[in-house]
């Protein structure tokens, strides 16, 4: 998932990063030479519209479904608590390591032959999974899920971006709200379901396989075009080409790339900030993704509650995506706006602490407020730099770093729930790792950018 969703906030933060007001979110360009949209028949675009929506409702399932039945997952597999948190960290190192490949099979194959092959490696993996008769098998046949959803994961913006290249924040607002709303329906449909296939773990995660293939369909559907097997330019790679615009937009200019030259990532503190900021923010989503419906089982909560409260935790993400960048933006300095949205973390820790079934679902209902982290850090990805070449750089190495940094954190609450007993000292340590996010937040949020050197 490296460069997953940076469409999601690159367009509001370049109008105060200093960009052109021609790079914004590609409007008025209709019919641009070199996007699909320019020379792909009518029905191909609206086909690509559904794919996107069906795409983004199969691309968190194979995650948020699993954490209600984990219990059921782990005593049917013999599954310690330390791997159950392998498992759990396992999407941050897919999100790293294939994510990364995506851009390249873009330009070899196309997106929409990519993103094809993703929604079947996602299908496969869960239609493996309740055929696993182990744990090995188990993870591989979620690695190879984990693998077609960090691809798709990456190739999402640049699908809006060349098929509706003057509806780019509409297209990323609709892509974008079919991802939270179908994490948060795996999250509340998975037990109920479960319990009406008779009860078995194995057909209640397998039965997600079956939107999988509806997801393909539109892709399938869509080869037909064969702009839709066109692959991608090398210029959409050039950290100078202008992200909303059209493939190559910039690329007769030598200006960007003499900035994207000079801008020095590695070493700037900002940069630094930014990544572990993302890397933390991650981290907390994956623990509350996987470990938070376990929280409240064990303190007596039942499996199917448990799944509405993550669903209420992850489908805050719905109507704040759009409110909490948009708030960011305005400010010239987003660490009030890191505090707030620590502080409701925080006191939701806190209630899992001393009562975390009789306030449950404030509890979840904060979390959730607090998982708005990811467009914040986003939105700062953005904002921290005055050049779309200093915005592909600052992407790449916050995202890359963070979800490598992400991938400890959900194994190390496992390991301190075995060892200990509870839940207090896997509660200690988020506690601690919200505290640096918070930290590293204000750090990030300064009115910098990465061109000064700062």
């Amino acid at each position: 998932m490296v460069m997953t969703e940076d469409g999601l906030n690159h367009a509001d933060g370049k109008a105060k990063a200093g960009a052109s007001p021609a790079s914004s979110r590609g409007t008025g360009r209709p019919g641009l030479p070199g996007t699909a949209a320019a020379s792909a028949p009518r029905w191909a675009v609206r086909v690509v519209a559904v794919g996107l929506v069906l795409a983004a409702l199969n691309l968190r399932p194979a995650i948020s479904a699993l954490g209600p039945l984990l219990k059921e997952v782990r005593s049917d597999l013999g599954m310690s608590g330390t791997v159950a948190g392998l498992l759990t960290s396992v999407p941050a190192l897919c999100f790293a390591v294939f994510g990364s490949l995506a851009p390249r099979l873009a330009r070899r194959r196309g997106p929409v032959p990519v993103v094809l092959a993703g929604m079947v490696a996602i299908t496969a993996g869960l239609a493996l999974r309740p055929l696993a008769g182990g744990t090995v098998a188990f993870l591989a046949a979620s690695a190879l899920a984990l693998a077609g959803i960090a691809v798709s994961n990456v190739l999402m913006p640049v699908v809006v971006k060349r098929w509706f290249p003057t509806r780019i924040g509409a297209m990323t607002g609709l892509y974008s709200m079919g991802l939270a709303l179908g994490t948060a329906c795996a999250a509340a449909v998975t037990v109920p379901m479960t319990e009406a296939l008779g009860g078995s773990w194995r057909a209640g995660l397998g039965a997600w396989a079956l939107l999988g293939v509806l997801a393909a369909l539109p892709w399938l559907v869509v080869l037909k075009d064969p702009v839709s097997r066109r692959a991608e330019p090398a210029a959409d790679a050039d950290p100078g080409a202008d992200e909303d615009g059209p493939a190559g937009a910039e690329s007769s200019s030598p200006r960007p790339a003499r900035e994207s030259a000079r801008i020095r990532v590695g070493t700037s503190p900002t940069a630094w900030a930014l990544g572990i900021f993302f890397g933390l923010q991650a981290t907390a989503a994956y623990i509350i993704m996987g470990w938070l419906p376990q929280i409240f089982r064990d303190a007596g909560v039942s499996a199917s509650s448990a799944g509405l409260m993550l669903a209420v935790t992850m489908g805050m993400g719905v109507p704040l995506a759009f409110v909490v960048p948009r708030l960011a933006t305005r400010m010239r300095h987003q660490g009030p706006l890191v505090v707030a949205l620590g502080l409701c973390g925080l006191t939701g820790y806190a209630g899992l602490w001393l009562a975390p079934a009789g306030g449950a679902w404030l509890w979840a209902l904060l979390l959730g407020i607090a998982n708005c982290a990811f467009p914040v850090a986003l939105t700062m990805i953005s904002l921290r730099s005055r050049s779309s070449a200093g915005v592909v750089k600052l992407s790449a190495f916050a995202q890359s770093t963070g979800y490598l940094l992400s991938i400890p954190g959900p194994l190390l609450v496992g390991a301190l729930h075995d060892a200990f007993g509870g839940w207090h000292a896997p509660l200690l340590l988020m506690t601690g790792l919200l505290l640096a996010q918070t930290v590293t937040g204000v750090l990030a949020g300064r009115d910098r950018v990465i061109e000064d050197g700062r």
